[in-house]
């Protein structure tokens, strides 16, 4: 009687019970890590709890995916049918966040078809990967580049700014430049690469003191931001 159950429970698929409560275990276990190395390494403001828990939900659907597919054409082409329907509409605001999806789905394909080795391997490889370019901050064009904000009255004369922030950066750039309401003032973006011997707070305490020059802000830009 129980072997009647258990073959019932089965179907016709190629997988046991066992497999399959060991393959959707050895999914969730290498999320899990795939998760964690997400969330200690990721930089930027772009930071969701639920791309976390997407990881970990991607990684063990995919495992239980790729054992109802099996080898069976049929059943594949089925499930691109019925996936079809779905319309996925959330914009993925960091491009480093897809590779972690791609990385789930092949993660979880291996654990899927039985290939613990491949799903291990692959994740404790680019995980390792991850940790080494988040350490040495890999990529990164200076260490001191910023991006300053602030409104510019229009009485007043240009060469004042232009000369201070030619005089304490490394280099710079003019990001944006938008007029305000009243048409009076003008707000400014710049790129600002400092000089190493600058303060941050020396150079915005001496910026505001200019003339014409009013609510200055300065924003950390190592990680890419919207402006």
């Amino acid at each position: 009687m129980e072997n009647q159950i258990l073959d019932a429970l089965s179907g016709s698929f190629n997988y046991s019970i066992i497999e399959v409560m060991i393959n959707s275990l050895v999914a969730f276990i290498l999320s899990m890590f795939i998760a964690y190395t997400y969330k200690k390494t990721h930089q930027g403001l772009s930071y969701s709890q639920s791309f976390v828990l997407t990881i970990i939900f991607i990684t063990i659907i995919i495992g239980f995916v790729m054992m109802v597919i099996g080898n069976s054409l049929t059943r594949a082409f089925a499930l691109v049918g019925a996936l079809s329907i779905i319309r996925f509409r959330t914009v993925v605001k960091d491009t480093k966040d897809t590779a972690y999806i791609f990385l789930a789905l092949g993660v979880g394909m291996a654990a899927g078809t039985g290939n613990y080795f491949i799903a291990l391997y692959a994740t404790l490889f680019m995980c390792l990967i991850a940790w080494i370019l988040y350490k040495f901050n890999f990529g990164v064009q200076s260490s001191s580049d910023f991006i300053l904000r602030f409104y510019f009255d229009k009485t007043s004369t240009e060469d004042s700014y232009v000369e201070y922030i030619n005089k304490h950066s490394e280099n710079n750039a003019l990001l944006h430049m938008e007029p305000s309401g009243d048409d009076k003032h003008l707000y400014m973006t710049f790129d600002v690469s400092l000089k190493e011997d600058i303060e941050m707070n020396d150079f915005i305490a001496g910026f505001s003191k200019l003339s014409g020059i009013s609510e200055v802000v300065l924003v950390s830009a190592k990680n890419d931001i919207t402006y």
